[in-house]
């Protein structure tokens, strides 16, 4: 279907409005009683060698930077079947972090220990060939809050130091 220089006028308008190809689709619909196909709209578009507009993205508010986690650091993924630790936010709590470090280190790790969080709840940290950080919780679908890793990360760098590694 032809469309006449007014109508090809009001088209290139509604592009520079920013409208999208189904609603110029439908507005030759109902202001013209013009049955086109999405397909034919699009054709239509480019013979009158128009570019649609693509929408703004909202801006976003910006975020402090967190320091990153060590495996995060090091720009590697978590283990499979382990939960990647969570963005640190907010600076230490004050509360007490029991870290040790194993005296025979775990399969498939350079270093292992337990860590006990200041909830009361423990888990099994390692790290392994890659230099990734795990950590294991024993209770299932446990995360401790994002000041008790940062505590953590702290007494593990300093028990680390401890033994010069």
């Amino acid at each position: 279907m032809k469309l006449d220089d007014t109508q090809k006028k009001t088209v290139a308008q509604w592009i520079e409005e920013g409208l999208k190809l189904a609603e110029i689709q439908k507005r030759l619909g109902t202001e013209f009683g013009i049955s086109m196909t999405y397909m034919d709209v699009r054709l239509l578009v480019d013979d009158l060698k128009l570019m649609p507009k693509d929408p703004e993205p909202p801006k976003q508010p910006e975020k402090p930077a967190a320091p990153p986690s060590p495996a995060a650091a090091a720009g590697l993924p978590p283990q499979p079947g382990e939960a990647p630790l969570p963005d640190l936010g907010a600076p230490a709590g004050g509360g007490s972090i029991s870290v040790t470090v194993d005296a025979v280190t775990r399969p498939g790790s350079m270093v292992s220990g337990n860590v006990t969080f200041t909830d009361g709840e423990s888990a099994v940290w390692y790290l392994d060939q890659m230099g990734r950080l795990g950590l294991a919780a024993k209770t299932q679908g446990y995360r401790p809050s994002a000041a008790d890793i940062e505590s953590f990360q702290l007494a593990l760098q300093k028990e680390m130091e401890k033994l010069g590694l």
